[in-house]
């Protein structure tokens, strides 16, 4: 009898059940007709604040502001501090490698050969102005590029992405990834220039294929002005690293859209037959010789390119940069950590001799006093 009971129910209670299902899908069909009528929101501007406070670690040759960056290398603006998201965009004005060099700053950077993203932001932290990742002489490739630059962005500095060779396949698909800056190796006239150049532009401006709408470049289509922008925010560099190239470095300057020249001291004394001495009184006459020529151009009537150089052991950032190169590479991963180790083992041997002689004295301090006694 008590199951019986227990399994009946009154005809009252069911009714109400009902009732209260009928409300609930009438509520939620309601919910979903509205929803569905309201207008999608479009995707909120790319210069979103950056939630991730990095400490303003900026270079000793950057005296005139702290870095920040652009969105063709995905680098949140900071937060000016703003309770509003658009106010704090429209306070914050991020400064390109490009619009740094304009404003007269001397920029200081790393050249990444290891394709370690580690090392990459330990670099961004440390306080390069920009780091560039080399798949000339590098063992990387695009998909290896790319986890550098991520970890780049995250510290929010600008990547500069040198190709194997110069090429447009080669340009396109780096660009796609979104660095600040090209780099195209080996460039000897002013035609390989303009090559160069027409790679990093869509049409009708150039030869760039374009996939605009899905690539990092654009933040994957979210980036609304990218088309407009991407122009303006790239750093086109074009090496001189030959005696034709150097010969030719004023024309090269002076090819429309490139903005920078970068030195090549060693490929220089390679095609000067001085391979294994790049500190060569001829091969230095050499590169001070495009180095004024370069010089000679920059700022005039808005056209002309900055000068952009390797550091070497007879050629230290700070002579560089009293000659007038505006951006100077003062090392390179790979040889900064081979240094670092190459001493920390002279170190450890040198204690381990040091103590084994130590130990040779004390014993023959020990021999002669047992025999004088």
């Amino acid at each position: 009898m008590a199951a019986a009971a227990a399994a009946f129910t009154c005809p009252t209670t069911i009714i109400s059940t009902a009732a209260a299902r009928i409300r609930s899908k009438s509520a939620l069909s309601f919910a979903l007709s509205n929803t569905l009528s309201l207008p999608i929101a479009k995707p909120f501007p790319f210069k979103t604040p950056n939630p991730l406070r990095i400490p303003n670690t900026s270079s000793k040759f950057s005296t005139k502001s702290s870095k920040t960056t652009s969105n063709s290398d995905l680098s949140l603006a900071d937060n000016a501090g703003s309770g509003s998201p658009s106010a704090s965009v429209a306070a914050t004005s991020p400064q390109t490698l490009k619009s740094r060099l304009h404003s007269g700053e001397t920029l200081y950077g790393l050249f990444l050969l290891s394709f370690s993203p580690t090392l990459a932001e330990i670099a961004g932290l440390a306080g390069y102005d920009f780091v560039v990742v080399d798949m000339e002489h590098g063992h990387g490739g695009i998909p290896d590029a790319l986890s550098c630059l991520r970890s780049l962005a995250a510290t929010r500095t600008p990547a500069i992405l040198r190709l194997p060779e110069s090429s447009p396949t080669w340009a396109k698909k780096a660009l796609d990834l979104g660095p600040q800056g090209i780099m195209f190796p080996m460039i000897d006239n002013p035609k390989e220039a303009k090559k160069a150049v027409s790679y990093c532009r869509f049409p009708p401006a150039g030869i760039r294929g374009t996939a605009h709408t899905v690539v990092r470049a654009s933040g994957y289509g979210i980036d609304e002005g990218y088309l407009g922008n991407y122009a303006d925010e790239l750093l086109i560099m074009c090496q001189v690293e030959s005696e034709d190239g150097a010969k030719r470095a004023e024309e090269i300057a002076t090819v429309n859209g490139v903005d920078c020249v970068q030195m090549g001291p060693l490929d220089l004394s390679a095609s000067m037959g001085y391979l294994w001495d790049p500190g060569h009184k001829k091969v230095r006459e050499m590169l001070r010789r495009a180095e004024k020529a370069v010089l000679g151009t920059t700022g005039k009537g808005g056209g002309g390119a900055f000068l952009a150089g390797f550091a070497m052991p007879h050629d230290p950032p700070e002579q560089m940069k009293s000659r007038g190169y505006h951006m100077v590479s003062g090392a390179v991963d790979v040889g900064l950590f081979r240094s670092a180790v190459v001493e920390d083992v002279r170190r450890f041997k040198t204690s381990l001799i040091d103590s084994s002689d130590d130990e040779t004295d004390h014993d023959k301090d020990a021999d002669e006093k047992y025999w004088s006694e």
